[in-house]
């Protein structure tokens, strides 16, 4: 038996499964909220001079307005996944989903610049609560192919939905004209929110015991400390918080290895952890897709800042302009997710390993088009490179997540996904705090020139696609390895 097809005892899911007749329409409800809770992380960049105007607010609380939800986000994931294994991930789901709305209800109606803020925080928190009960959910709800596919749509929703905001953003603010128009960027997922979490009482399956048995408190605050001392000083970046609190870095890696050790002693009383040190040591694909998910988003997670400026401060588009520019990314990206979701099953991370090459090429070419055209033409020209670099990134996302997730219990799969999405989140950030601080770097060194300022950091982009592409490179021929040694007779 190779190292693939072995499970320990406390790993080994109920093969016993009797699909769902609604799990199609369940997965729909499911997408529509994950699509506002990613959504939300960069929707409201567009509407912040509208903010700061109407409730005065500081340049230290405009960043807070976006940054604090990406906190609060980050740091539920691991718990959130935990806590819907033991309790059921439908109840988690409602619960998340109730905090949400009402979250962003209380963010539009908030009439101070801090209280927009504690609703943003607890609106993240909401958010980072529904997160893994989706991929749960689609664990639990799927199989064999199925769940491929159903991947394929979860990935191609995270695309579009982190790729879109500032053009949906743009489109609210064009409709809501006048004082007080942002508020309706929050006031859309109230209405949203309510109507998906009448049809979820209906369609989301009942599952959990109610009856968690150990649940690893302390574990969850080492966690919760970890992440916090990495995330703090990225979302702090643009005030100066990577040089005035670099000490956090060595305090979360401290922290980070007090959490595996505690982990790893709960495990071995036969207790359930907060994360379960076994998925990265016994579940095949597990840590590849963690370092290939990390990587990637890095690369990605602050191109859309860059853009924006690129386009709005550089060339002077407004904010549905930029979002426009910037729309063949989304259109390519969504779309190849839904095609490469099917393919996986087949072709493996080999589905990744092109993408990642694809992505590297049309990122490449952008920043060679936007370099070289006049100004005037920048938005159309870069358009076809946009859209095979978003085509090579909807070949990355879904697929990675599938390949991920693929061999995790389903009794595991909310802690798992949870997981998953806080690297995800965590390479958000350091990109977020990278690339548009090297962008700010090389345009004052440049005096102004905009275009090579967005060539670097794109660079940079490629860079770490790069990185994710040797990743993937081993994890594939690693494939065909235990593939070959399990089928020896292909080969003959």
């Amino acid at each position: 038996m190779t190292r693939s097809d072995q499970k320990p005892d406390a790993l080994v899911a109920d093969e016993t499964f009797h699909p769902d007749p609604r799990r199609w329409r369940a997965l729909s409800v499911a997408l529509v909220v994950g699509f506002m809770g990613v959504l939300d992380l960069s929707i409201v960049a567009v509407a912040l001079p509208a903010v700061k105007e109407d409730l005065g607010a500081s340049p230290a609380e405009a960043q807070w307005v976006i940054s604090g939800y990406a906190l609060t986000f980050g740091l539920a994931l691991v718990p959130a996944g935990r806590l819907g294994d033991a309790f059921g991930r439908r109840r988690l789901f409602l619960l998340g989903l109730a905090g949400f709305t009402l979250g962003s209800a209380a963010a539009g109606a908030a009439p101070t610049a801090g209280l927009l803020i504690a609703a943003r925080l607890a609106q993240g928190l909401a958010a980072g609560f529904l997160g893994p009960q989706n991929t749960g959910l689609i664990q639990q709800l799927f199989r064999g192919g199925e769940r491929g596919r159903a991947f394929g749509l979860y990935g191609a929703t995270l695309a579009l939905s982190s790729t879109v905001g500032p053009l949906v953003g743009g489109l609210i603010l064009a409709l809501a004209a006048g004082p007080g128009g942002w508020r309706w960027i929050f006031y859309v997922n109230v209405v949203i929110g309510a109507v998906a979490f009448v049809l979820a009482l209906r369609l989301l399956p009942r599952g959990g015991s109610g009856n968690p048995g150990y649940l690893d408190g302390i574990g969850a605050v080492l966690l919760g400390a970890g992440a916090l001392a990495l995330l703090f000083p990225l979302v702090q970046a643009e005030s100066g918080g990577l040089v005035r609190l670099w000490w956090l870095f060595p305090v979360a890696i401290a922290v980070f290895a007090a959490f595996a050790a505690w982990e790893r002693r709960v495990a071995r009383t036969g207790r359930q952890p907060v994360f379960d040190p076994r998925l990265v040591t016994e579940t095949r694909g597990f840590v590849a897709g963690l370092a290939v998910g990390t990587t990637y988003f890095i690369g990605f997670g602050g191109i859309w800042v860059m853009f924006a400026i690129f386009f709005q401060t550089g060339l002077g588009y407004s904010p549905l302009q930029s979002g426009l520019a910037v729309m063949p990314f989304a259109i390519g990206s969504a779309s190849a997710a839904v095609v490469a979701g099917r393919l996986v099953e087949r072709y493996g991370r080999g589905v990744t390993v092109l993408g990642l090459g694809t992505s590297m090429l049309g990122l490449s070419a952008t920043g060679v088009v936007l370099g070289l055209v006049p100004p005037e033409q920048a938005g159309w020209a870069a358009g076809p490179a946009l859209l095979l670099a978003g085509t090579g990134s909807g070949c990355v996302v879904s697929p990675n997540i599938t390949l991920t997730l693929g061999n995790v219990p389903v009794g595991l799969a909310g802690a798992a996904g949870g997981g998953l999405q806080s690297a995800q989140r965590f390479g958000t950030a350091i990109g977020t705090a990278v690339l548009p601080g090297l962008f700010y770097v090389v345009l004052g060194a440049t005096d102004g020139d905009f275009s090579l300022a967005l060539m670097a950091g794109l660079a940079v982009s490629v860079f770490f696609a790069g990185l994710a592409l040797v990743i993937g490179v081993v994890d594939w021929r690693l494939d065909r390895r235990q593939e070959a040694a399990r089928h020896p007779e292909v080969g003959t």
